[in-house]
């Protein structure tokens, strides 16, 4: 990324300048990402291993356990250097970046989110005409679309956010390179990108929320409509994981942007924002693996096969 403003690099002034604190943090983080990393692999391979599991729910699940794997590494092994060595210099590419993929990232999952809970919608809603409806070719388009359209999304914010000048501070107030902390930092006109940011995000938020939101709507329409108390809990179970996730993960959203602007601060934005890119990718195959019986049985069943190779092995 061309930089013409004579900024070659930023201070991330992370989540607190406290000696005492930051060993805990560090280790808390570490045990935190740790679990994220083999969860979210872990749901990946188990998904890809098991033929069971080659379904469009499961398929949408390893996608997005992907992502959660992805954005969260963008920004917690530089929490962790941060905590650990005191390294909190960013050059102006890799803040580019990692603003970038995070971005891209968390996009993608908000829209994987809605595809998921369209998914769970035709299933629920119109079981007979599920497999005609959720093709494979329908959730790759789904998937895919998801993808370029959030990669795109990211590209416009970092094209505004960097083609301002930065000449007064490159202190960052946050502990990595968000859009709002770095794009407060310009000393030129930033009225019309902070628009487009606030318009974009908004747009991609409470399109994915209208989506999730009028399926849900026609799930319980349905499930109300049942008579058989076995058919009512299986399509409870169907939604339970997915509809937890999307409460977690909006919830911490909307959480962050209803702050009255009196009491709104950047402590708050850290807070709120170790939750969405630390917390939360370590929480969703968490309560997948715990809600889903197709999943503990493939968990069950690679067990097995792991101690039945290692059994012959030794």
């Amino acid at each position: 990324m061309e930089n013409k403003t004579g900024v070659t690099e930023f201070i991330l002034l992370g989540l607190t300048s406290a000696p005492g604190l930051q060993v805990p943090l560090f280790i808390v983080f570490a045990l935190i990402y740790l679990f994220s990393v083999v969860g979210n692999l872990g749901m990946v391979v188990l998904i890809l291993m098991d033929s069971r599991l080659h379904v469009p729910m499961y398929f949408f699940l390893s996608n997005l356990s992907l992502v959660d794997f992805c954005y969260s590494t963008a920004v917690t092994p530089k929490v962790m250097a941060e905590l650990l060595m005191g390294d909190q210099v960013i050059s102006y590419n890799a803040c580019a970046a990692q603003m970038f993929f995070f971005v891209a990232l968390a996009t993608v999952e908000n829209f994987l989110l809605a595809s998921m809970a369209y998914d769970r919608y035709a299933a629920v809603c119109k079981p007979l005409h599920y497999t005609t409806t959720m093709t494979t070719s329908v959730c790759a388009g789904l998937a895919a679309g998801s993808y370029v359209y959030s990669f795109l999304n990211a590209s416009v914010h970092i094209r505004d956010t960097f083609s301002l000048s930065f000449c007064r501070s490159n202190l960052v107030h946050h502990f990595f390179c968000d859009v709002p902390a770095v794009m407060a930092l310009s000393c030129s006109d930033r009225r019309v990108s902070e628009l487009v940011l606030v318009f974009v995000a908004s747009f991609n938020i409470f399109f994915a929320l209208l989506v999730i939101l009028v399926s849900y709507l026609f799930i319980f329409v349905t499930i109300l409509k049942m008579h058989s108390a076995e058919g009512y809990q299986k399509a409870l179970s169907t939604c339970a994981s997915h509809l937890t996730t999307v409460s977690v993960f909006y919830g911490t959203v909307i959480f962050m942007y209803s702050q009255p602007s009196s009491s709104h601060s950047m402590d708050v934005d850290k807070i709120a924002s170790v939750f969405y890119t630390m917390v939360i990718p370590m929480l969703n195959p968490l309560v997948y693996s715990l809600r889903n019986k197709e999943v503990k049985s493939a968990f069950k069943k690679a067990v097995e096969k792991a101690n039945l190779f290692l059994g012959f092995t030794f």
